[in-house]
Parts: C-alpha cells; sequence; structure tokens
C-alpha cells in the first residue's frame, strides 16, 4: 500500500507542476460551460414556446427542463472527454520512457502492480476533480429550477461519466505504456476510443448474434441508460470489467519492459 502511494503521490504532484492538468481541466471548463448555458437556454426557450401554445391550445404538459438539460449535458461530456482524456493520459508512461525515468522504476523496490495502480489512480482522480467542477452548473440550476431537478437522473449520470472515465484512462495509460512518443500515444489513444465509441453504428436495430456483440461491446451503448437515470447492473459490470483489463494489460506491459532489461 505505501508504494502505491508514493507512485500516487509523485502522479499527482508531476500532473500540477507541468501545465497539462491545468490546460485540460480548462479546456474542459470552457467547453462545458458552453455547451450547458446553450443547452439550457434552447430548452428553457422551448418550455416558454410550449406554455405559449399550451395557454392558446390548452392540455400540454409543462416540459421537465432540468431533466432534459442533465440528460443531454452528460451526453455533451462523454463527447467531450472523448477529445480530452488522451491529452490526460498520454504522457503517462510515454514521457517516463522518453526521459529515461522508466527504468529508474523499474528497477526500484516497487512492483509492476503498484506502479500501474498508484499511476491509474493518479489519473483518474484528476478526472474525478475535473468531472467535480461541472457540479456547480447543477447546483446553481436546482436553485432556480421548479419544482427542481431530478436528483436520481443526476447522481446516475455522475456514476456512468465515472465509470466511463475509469474505462478511458485504464485503456489510455495501457497505450502509454506501448511507446516513448506522446504524441503516437495521444493519437492512438483517440483512435481507439473512437473505434469503441462507434462500435454498434449501423447495428443498433440489428438482431444477429454480431450485432449483439458489438451493440454489447460499445461503450457508448452502456452510457446512454446514465443519462436516462437508469443504473443497469450489466453495465456497471462492463465498464469495471473493461476498467480491470486496461490495468491487467497495462501491468503486463511493464512486466515485459522489465523482463526485455534482465
Amino acid at each position: 500500500m505505501k508504494g502505491i502511494l508514493a507512485v500516487y503521490r509523485r502522479e499527482m504532484g508531476s500532473y500540477f507542476v507541468s501545465p497539462i492538468a491545468y490546460i485540460v481541466i480548462r479546456l474542459f471548463l470552457l467547453v462545458c460551460e458552453y455547451f450547458f448555458y446553450s443547452i439550457l437556454t434552447y430548452f428553457i426557450k422551448q418550455s416558454f414556446a410550449m406554455q405559449a401554445r399550451a395557454m392558446q391550445m390548452g392540455g400540454a404538459q409543462p416540459m421537465d427542463v432540468p431533466g432534459l438539460v442533465i440528460g443531454n449535458f452528460f451526453g455533451i461530456i462523454s463527447t467531450i472527454i472523448l477529445f480530452l482524456l488522451p491529452m490526460l493520459t498520454m504522457g503517462i508512461y510515454a514521457e517516463e520512457r522518453k526521459r529515461g525515468t522508466m527504468e529508474l522504476l523499474m528497477t526500484s523496490p516497487l512492483s509492476e502492480f503498484q506502479i500501474v495502480l498508484g499511476n491509474f489512480l493518479a489519473a483518474f482522480t484528476l478526472f474525478i476533480v475535473m468531472i467535480s467542477t461541472t457540479f456547480i452548473y447543477q447546483l446553481v440550476m436546482a436553485m432556480y429550477a421548479e419544482p427542481g431537478i431530478p436528483w436520481s437522473v443526476l447522481w446516475s449520470g455522475y456514476l456512468g461519466i465515472l465509470l466511463l472515465g475509469a474505462v478511458l484512462v485504464a485503456i489510455g495509460a495501457f497505450i502509454s505504456s506501448l511507446t516513448e512518443s506522446q504524441i503516437i500515444a495521444g493519437v492512438a489513444t483517440f483512435t481507439v476510443f473512437l473505434l469503441l465509441w462507434v462500435l454498434n453504428l449501423g447495428v443498433s436495430n440489428s438482431t444477429s448474434t454480431w450485432g449483439e456483440i458489438l451493440q454489447y461491446l460499445s461503450i457508448l451503448h452502456h452510457y446512454e441508460d446514465f443519462t436516462r437515470g437508469v443504473i443497469d447492473t450489466t453495465s456497471v459490470i462492463f465498464y469495471l470489467s473493461l476498467a480491470a483489463l486496461g490495468v491487467f494489460l497495462t501491468l503486463r506491459s511493464l512486466d515485459s519492459m522489465r523482463w526485455r532489461r534482465a
């Protein structure tokens, strides 16, 4: 446990010493602010238009503006992290290998498991910090929304985005361990993320075995339930299993690196 904490503290310190963390978080906030404001404004206008029609025709149900904003906002966040997380994970191991400090880690008393888990937890913590900043938007909306925001949908959405982020961080860390170039790691990570994202396109309505397999393997397919307030244990297990697989593959990558240097 001490070894994991040592790696974790070292990586957290390196994130905030370099400008990478600040750049990624600031870009994330700027884009989120823009889309949250745009989504909120759009649905408020739609609600006013619906109320105007209701006064003329009668019988129209009020629009659930907070629920619609939350659902669409989490849909946008999932797309944003698709572009930003490769920037966050590309240097986890690639930069270490380029500077030659990876050899020091590999010859230290630390095990591969401690190195991998410490790095993963540090990157995931930075992701949690990045995501938690968006909660202020929900609080502001909750202050003015009538009758209130659907908290179950909100918590479900945050759970979904955290599980999705854990998968992407684990996969990004694995790809970073395969190369010394951050550029190659970033491009390869984004490519893999995109493939996992659109894996079920064209087979969404397919009933064949192959189509069902592709739908199941698509990370976006499982995420959609969370944005609607539905927590499916199958999706939770899928994300946890995929994140564990990413950590395992990274562990094997570092193990092979130590074996080649032996």
